[in-house]
């Protein structure tokens, strides 16, 4: 089983300690995004998890309990989103010049063939131009010289917080306002914008022997030397675990996906990042919310188990050797 740590939320930054008292009881619990009525029981223990991808924008946190991770067995890598933006866009995450240095730090102690570095969303508009990006992206290249195995991109996707869908009738006011702040700082990025800047960014990043890859972009972008992203990475996991797996791919994601299969223990609306263009979060109300019902102890990462409802203890087993079974 690949563990997924986590697309909905920032667990290495907002959640290691909860994450860190699970592992250690072998097991958590995952309410069903699509369907709250549906919890799974799933198996944290290292026979069972091949490997870890973490996914974080500053997982100073998390590096305390890596020695622990290391000590029982765990296998993982990172993904580490650091973007060259302030506080309008991020406003949660503390200041960039400390997460670069946690980036170095990270790669001398875990290596760099175990980070991939996000430049991800790549956001466009006034102040944030073209010049602006080329100069950063090759600033932050030569900054981490040595710390990743190789870099991930996107542009920004206006559904993130533009058409979000179905929302809470108590938070369409609040939702509209934060649709009114995006719409301000968040536009669609041209065809002709992406492939200039892809074009920069693999030719940057090759004079530094690094390759680029575009996740999720329903453009081509090889023409101009960037290929297409898998983040959970068959390779890249097999290179990390020292075996062959047999994993498919992950048909639950976004079109264009290359990801192969995981299992995410995060949830939604529990992250104090606060990024405008976030996905992951409906509203302030709903994130404080989530976050009033967070236990460290506990076996969700938020709330419990109510009377009444069901846990099902979901099939998990190690994807090595052959031992594959299909997560439900």
């Amino acid at each position: 089983m690949i563990l997924s740590v986590s697309r909905r939320t920032d667990i290495p930054c907002r959640h290691s300690e909860w994450f860190m008292n699970r592992i250690r009881a072998g097991y958590a619990v995952v309410r069903n995004p699509m369907n709250p009525g549906q919890l799974g029981r799933i198996a944290l223990t290292p026979d069972v998890v091949d490997c870890i991808v973490f996914w974080s924008k500053d997982p100073a946190p998390l590096m305390p309990y890596l020695k622990e991770l290391d000590a029982m067995g765990y296998r993982y890598y990172f993904q580490f989103t650091l973007t060259p933006y302030g506080k309008n866009l991020e406003p949660g995450l503390r200041d960039k010049k400390e997460i670069e240095d946690c980036f170095r730090e990270l790669a001398r102690r875990v290596g760099s063939e175990r980070i991939i570095w996000r430049y991800d969303p790549v956001v466009v508009n006034e102040v944030l131009d073209l010049n602006y990006h080329k100069k950063e992206f090759e600033r932050l290249c030569r900054e981490l010289q040595g710390c990743m195995r190789i870099i991930t991109i996107s542009f920004v996707d206006m559904y993130t917080k533009l058409g979000r869908g179905k929302t809470p009738a108590y938070e369409k006011e609040e939702e509209e306002a934060l649709r009114s702040r995006a719409e301000k700082q968040l536009r669609p990025v041209t065809e002709e914008e992406m492939e200039e800047l892809a074009a920069f960014f693999s030719h940057t990043a090759s004079a530094r022997g690094l390759s680029v890859n575009a996740c999720c972009e329903g453009k081509d972008l090889t023409p101009f030397g960037v290929g297409r992203a898998s983040c959970i990475d068959k390779a890249v996991i097999e290179d990390i675990t020292g075996g062959n797996l047999k994993l498919k791919p992950d048909k639950g994601q976004r079109k264009g996906c290359g990801c192969y299969e995981s299992i995410d223990i995060g949830a939604y609306n529990t992250c104090r990042n606060g990024c405008i263009y976030c996905y992951a979060n409906h509203s302030p109300k709903s994130l404080e919310k989530n976050l009033r019902k967070a236990d460290r102890q506990g076996e969700l990462l938020v709330g419990s188990v109510r009377d009444g409802e069901k846990v099902t203890v979901r099939k998990t087993a190690s994807c090595l050797e052959g031992q594959y079974e299909l997560p439900l």
